[in-house]
């Protein structure tokens, strides 16, 4: 039993769905069988959220650190020791504050080795900005806190991965922060994540343009012709089978993107918009590039149904196998890796 995965779940904001979701994904038993996970909160606080959601037969076990995990349990480490005032749906201070303590305890863990890999509920970006959290999501926290010169915001399903350029930024920042090389080091870290950790052998990588009709020929920006498809061409030289610019709008409506196994879009709605469409119950958000392994469900605090027991776990169940499942491909890819079978030229004379 000791061999299963520990899988740390950091809570989000605690007026938010990000408990609900959990206690629903974890009081399948089924679960168990695959990981053991440990959950960074505290119990007075997933009581609260267990009461609202009737699932009562599902009880945590508290543990002071991942080496007193109970496996085929739900597991609790309490990372605070005073009363939450909880305020449903609404943003508070305290929302921030206790979502960060939350996943500052989580991420340490994960990067001491601790723990395996790491799910993360929804944060609300404003309430958790704080001196300690200075950025405009989880996927910029961890970049930094993994030391990483590049990182990938990569949405995947079973029917589409699409990965982004540009992440939280204002729109009217986008086009200046376009580069041919960011390009580039986006396609290199995607070609990359979908060897190492979806094992696909020889990607396919879709690019998208950054105006209407992909620029019509610089009728529309000229941005294609000078920054995108010199990257492309430049990713291509790079053995990375890249392709495009499309038309972000007809790719998407005429099914192009089941051609390839990912898609690089130029910003976040570009990209979010169709990913969420397409795939909005099953998505999850998986940051590529890091040296651990962290995903999430791909969709925010739903303050409008918290505590009305109406969130659906999915996405967060498919983010908590998702995530065990790349951990075990980078492990296997590693150890197939360490002797590989020496290459030896037949000769003709053989018997």
């Amino acid at each position: 039993m000791s061999d299963k995965l520990k899988i740390g779940i950091s809570i989000g904001d605690v007026n938010g769905i990000g408990l609900e979701i959990i206690i629903k994904t974890l009081a399948d038993s089924k679960i168990y069988d695959y990981c053991t996970p440990i959950v960074y909160g505290h119990t007075k606080v997933a009581s609260f959220h267990r009461r609202a959601t009737h699932v009562n037969e599902l009880n945590f076990l508290v543990i002071n650190d991942p080496s007193q995990t109970h496996f085929r349990k739900p597991n609790m480490i309490n990372c605070w020791e005073e009363d939450v005032k909880i305020e449903l749906g609404q943003v508070t201070e305290a929302g921030g504050k206790y979502a960060f303590k939350s996943l500052e305890r989580a991420v340490y863990d994960l990067k001491e080795g601790y723990i395996d890999a790491l799910v993360t509920a929804p944060i609300n970006k404003d309430n958790i900005q704080s001196e300690q959290f200075n950025f405009p999501g989880h996927t910029e926290y961890l970049q930094q806190y993994d030391g990483a010169a590049e990182s990938l915001m990569f949405l995947v399903s079973d029917t589409l991965r699409v990965g982004v350029v540009t992440g939280h930024i204002p729109v009217s920042k986008i086009a200046e922060s376009i580069t041919a090389e960011k390009i580039l080091a986006k396609l290199k870290l995607m070609n990359s994540s979908l060897q190492n950790d979806f094992w696909v052998r020889k990607p396919k990588i879709a690019v998208l343009g950054l105006n209407p009709h992909a620029g019509d020929n610089g009728l529309i920006g000229n941005e294609e012709k000078d920054i995108i498809i010199p990257a492309i061409e430049e990713a291509r030289s790079n053995n990375i089978l890249a392709f495009g610019p499309y038309s972000a709008d007809g790719f998407f409506a005429n099914g192009t993107y089941l051609q390839f196994d990912a898609v690089l879009a130029m910003y976040h709605d570009q990209g979010l918009i169709p990913f969420k469409q397409i795939a909005f119950e099953s998505g999850v958000n998986f940051t590529a590039g890091l040296n651990f392994v962290r995903t999430s469900p791909d969709h925010g605090t739903a303050y409008d149904i918290a505590g009305k027991n109406q969130a659906s776990e999915i996405s967060f169940r498919e983010a908590l196998f998702t995530a065990i499942h790349i951990v075990k491909n980078r492990r296997e890819g590693l150890e197939l890796n360490e002797n590989p079978l020496l290459f030896s030229k037949l000769s003709r004379d053989r018997d």
